[in-house]
Order: C-alpha cells, then sequence, then structure tokens
C-alpha cells in the first residue's frame, strides 16, 4: 500500500500511469512561505509538511510510505503560485509569455523509520502570447487552480514550445525519482 498526501487528480493520475494505485490522504498544512524563503526550500518545506501530515492520519499499525509534493512555478524569482482572481492570472500570463521561467517540484516520501526527499528543476519556454490569445486560455477556465496560472499537460501544451528536464515533473510528480525512491529504500516494485 502506497499513500498519496494530494488532492491533485494529476498527481494520481502521474502514479497511476507507472502502475501506482496510491490510497489519497486529506491533509492541511499551513503554505505560508517564509521570509527571503528560496523556492527550492519553500517546495521541499512543503513536500515533507504534506507527507508528515499524512503519516500522522494513519493508524499507528500502518508503516506504508506516504507521498508528498509540491510544486512551484518562478518567473524572475518570484514564485507564481495560483491566481487570486482574472487580474492576477493574467498578469502571469502576460508575465511568462514568451520568456523561459523554472518549475520546481519537491517530493518527500516517509514511513515511520525515515525520509527520502528530491527537488527537481526544470526550464520551461512559452512561446510569445497575445493579449487575445491569453484572454481566450484564461476563459476556459484552466487556469484557475494552476501554478503559474496554466496546465502544460492541457490546453497550455499549444504555447510551451520547449522543457528542458522533467516533463512529468512539470505535470506535478517527478515520475522518475519517486519510482527511483520507492524501490531503493521503500522496497516497493515497480
Amino acid at each position: 500500500m502506497i499513500y498519496l498526501a494530494s488532492q491533485s487528480p494529476r498527481r494520481l493520475q502521474l502514479l497511476n500511469q507507472i502502475g501506482i494505485k496510491p490510497t489519497i490522504i486529506n491533509v492541511d498544512i499551513d503554505e505560508t512561505r517564509q521570509p527571503d524563503e528560496p523556492a527550492n526550500h519553500y517546495a521541499a518545506r512543503l513536500a515533507a509538511g504534506k507527507a508528515k501530515a499524512g503519516l500522522e492520519l494513519l493508524s499507528n499499525d500502518v508503516d506504508a510510505p506516504v507521498i508528498g509534493a509540491d510544486t512551484v512555478v518562478v518567473c524572475d524569482d518570484r514564485i507564481l503560485g495560483k491566481p487570486r482572481d482574472k487580474e492576477d492570472g493574467i498578469a502571469m500570463l502576460q508575465l511568462l509569455s514568451g520568456r523561459i521561467h523554472k518549475v520546481i517540484t519537491a517530493v518527500a516520501i516517509i514511513n515511520k523509520t525515515h525520509i527520502q526527499k528530491c527537488v527537481v528543476e526544470s526550464e520551461v519556454t512559452f512561446t510569445h502570447l497575445t493579449q487575445a490569445e491569453i484572454e481566450d486560455y484564461w476563459n476556459t477556465g484552466e487556469p484557475k487552480d494552476k501554478a503559474g496560472a496554466y496546465a502544460i499537460q492541457g490546453l497550455a501544451a499549444a504555447y510551451i514550445s520547449y522543457v528542458k528536464g522533467s516533463y512529468s515533473a512539470v505535470v506535478g510528480l517527478p515520475l522518475f525519482e519517486v519510482a527511483k525512491i520507492l524501490k531503493e529504500n521503500f522496497e516497493i516494485r515497480i
């Protein structure tokens, strides 16, 4: 048995893609960024916090791995979370248009005896978007609950000209690294 401390349907789909059928654990942690906290530390802290919160919800006789993850989009050293509203989402897409930005996904996998972590950084290149394209994309509804106001696995794929790094990490979970950690540290066959 493997647990996923995430409500993200994308992370569940990614795990299913490599044959893992986790049990979902709903966790709620404080996601406030600390002052001057680097993006990679922020993502790693949240991933570990989610995994630990998930483990705490399990009964004492369960010693299965719990996966926690967090993804942040970074442009100009600014973390782009989920947009607050249309104006915020439009501003994010304008910032990303025609530029390269970073997507950092951190993963923490924990059980009662140990924790393993990794942070994967990828670069994503957006094509230049017209204002009409930005407005049309926003109006699809897809960007409203996505970090950086876009989903690479969705309609925004038409705007991504290049990805350097892990595509699955940009979606929300670096599958190669997760599979490696599960096999090498938790004796999970994949």
